[in-house]
């Protein structure tokens, strides 16, 4: 696929467990991602960025994966055939019981999602292993991968022995680390131990069913003409099978995240403190002495399924915001002052890890130290393209250290200003190695920032104004009011600046596409709604509207006449139903 910046390409992004179809398991899977990549092909999108695939925990976030290689499996497509060994009779057994058409209204129920698509792999892998003959594909794909395959599994199994919880702190006492596990493997007799080996095997056969889907909707992409972007946090989860097998990589006594946030303003914690994360910080010594072999690993997984990929938080190669507490206590520490803080931390206080960016040399080791560890990123990934989520507090010396090693950038228009005076700087004064987008997974749709400005009755519609003035203002327009109407004068003319941007790629958040204003997550809360929001419809029936067809027509027609897609011969014609 050509995706050199030279071509100005335009992308979609939409969750992965966002997206219906008539036939889904109450989660969107890589069927659902076959669907959508017709769909954005039709209306001229050539990209389609995905959140992080990796196996998830007890939160369900894709940015707190259990695993920094084992791809999560309720996004399998699981169906009479799929995976060949899954039955009709066994799947019509499995989901009898289950309300598949309430399970597809409504937000993502993981609590009853996640148990039925195991079930259905249980009974697959089971038809598997009766196989008369073994597979030698599934033999080459646990050798190739068994780097990180013997300590996945591992972990998962000891999961399973505690009530599928991932906090491995809170296991049972042989097993809450990985000497005492392995004390215990050994103890066991040797029909339990041939149990346990049966449920490793599941695992791995699991793994390999989604390495095999995954790759195979990257080929049927490609087809298309349409390219995969994939996403690699910066973090790890704390409760993770990496931190659990190899805690001599990583510092547990600090909790990585983000500096205090005012523009966040959903989040009290955030504003005050900053976004607790609870990862773990690396221990950068420890993987050099390795070659970065955790990285590069990292990085091989996700280039063998997307065609290029964006790293979250791209700051934590130069330095991260610590805390010497861990998530959990974020409430106990929200009241205190800083000096009743550090009393209760043995002085220890929030900071930028290895150091601040306050001096000269500060600033200048930190930049050489994240310019190594981003070489390592870009030699394992070869060919594919690299994307750096740059946002937040970002030091002087970042951004001309991304572009020096020619990681493309983003930027939001409604935060890009000349210094000092406080203009919106044009998408025409763009790098072209970057990517312009209106909003991330993390933002308010634009919709609901107008919702929240000038229809809704709001304490502090302030920001909100202030954002969509800024929007206007990159747009070339007037800044909006009451009596601006935002389908025929705002939306227009914001979407045209953006494509019109030098920018090489032009993202639009899926909602955004669709003026609606549901959030996927909201930074630094622990709220139900977070990473469960569906489309309101399934991806065959996205704009039969009159209106929708309308916009996306409009849509298609600007990135035609902004050379961001390809011809109108050279596409299907767009059918919205």
């Amino acid at each position: 696929m050509n995706l050199s910046p030279n071509d100005k390409m335009a992308g979609i992004l939409a969750p992965l467990f966002a997206l219906r179809t008539e036939d889904d398991l109450g989660v969107g899977d890589v069927a659902a991602l076959r669907q959508f990549i017709d769909w954005s092909r039709a209306v001229g999108f050539r990209l389609v960025q995905l959140l992080p695939i990796n196996e998830t925990g007890g939160d369900n976030s894709p940015y707190n994966a259990i695993s920094s290689r084992a791809i999560e499996p309720t996004t399998l497509r699981l169906a009479p055939g799929s995976p060949e060994d899954l039955s009709g009779e066994a799947f019509a057994e499995v989901t009898a019981g289950v309300d598949l058409i309430a399970l597809r209204r409504g937000s993502v129920k993981y609590e009853i999602v996640k148990p039925l698509k195991r079930k259905l792999l249980e009974r697959a892998f089971d038809a598997f292993r009766a196989r008369p003959e073994p597979d030698p594909d599934f033999a080459a794909f646990c050798e190739k991968e068994k780097s990180w395959l013997v300590d996945y599994t591992l972990f998962r199994v000891l999961m399973e022995r505690n009530g599928e919880r991932e906090t491995w702190n809170t296991w049972q006492s042989e097993h809450s680390d990985l000497d005492a596990a392995r004390r215990w493997l050994d103890s066991l007799g040797e029909e339990e131990r041939a149990s346990l080996a049966e449920r490793r095997e599941f695992h791995r056969y699991v793994q390999w069913i989604a390495h095999k889907q995954w790759c195979d909707i990257k080929s049927y992409a490609e087809t298309q003409g349409v390219a995969l972007m994939g996403d690699i946090p910066f973090g790890i989860s704390y409760y993770s099978a990496d931190v659990f097998t190899h805690p001599e990589r990583f510092v547990l006594d600090w909790s990585g995240g983000a500096p205090p946030e005012p523009y966040f303003k959903d989040d009290e914690f955030t504003q005050k403190w900053g976004q607790n994360w609870g990862i773990p910080l690396y221990r950068w010594d420890v993987m050099r002495a390795h070659n970065f072999d955790w990285w590069r690993q990292r990085v091989h997984g996700v280039r063998e399924i997307f065609h290029l990929f964006r790293i979250d938080h791209v700051l934590g190669f130069y330095r991260i915001y610590a805390f010497p507490w861990r998530p959990q206590r974020n409430a106990e520490f929200l009241p205190l002052s800083w000096d009743e803080m550090r009393a209760l931390t043995d002085g220890r206080e929030p900071h930028f890890s290895p150091r601040d960016d306050w001096s000269w040399e500060n600033g200048e080791a930190n930049r050489r130290e994240g310019e190594e560890y981003l070489r390592v990123v870009l030699e394992e990934s070869g060919a594919t393209r690299v994307v750096g989520e740059d946002l937040g507090t970002v030091p002087d010396y970042m951004r001309p250290s991304l572009r020096s090693l020619g990681i493309a950038g983003f930027k939001i228009p409604q935060w890009e200003n000349y210094p000092g005076n406080n203009r919106t700087i044009p998408g025409a004064a763009y790098e072209r190695k970057s990517v312009a987008t209106l909003a991330t997974h993390d933002h308010k749709p634009v919709r609901a920032l107008w919702e929240a400005a000038f229809e809704k009755k709001s304490d502090a519609p302030e920001q909100a104004r202030h954002d969509l003035a800024k929007m206007a203002q990159f747009a070339g327009i007037a800044p909006p009011n009451e009596s601006t109407d935002y389908l025929h004068e705002f939306y227009p003319a914001i979407f045209e600046a953006l494509f019109r941007s030098e920018s090489w790629i032009a993202l639009v958040m899926i909602t955004d596409l669709l003026g609606r204003k549901e959030r996927f997550n909201v930074p630094g809360t622990a709220s139900g709604s977070n990473w469960t929001r569906r489309l309101h419809t399934t991806v065959g029936k996205l704009g039969r509207g009159h209106a929708l067809q309308r916009q996306l027509r409009f849509v298609r027609s600007l990135l035609e006449k902004t050379g961001r897609t390809r011809s109108a011969s050279d596409d299907k014609p767009l059918n919205c139903g």
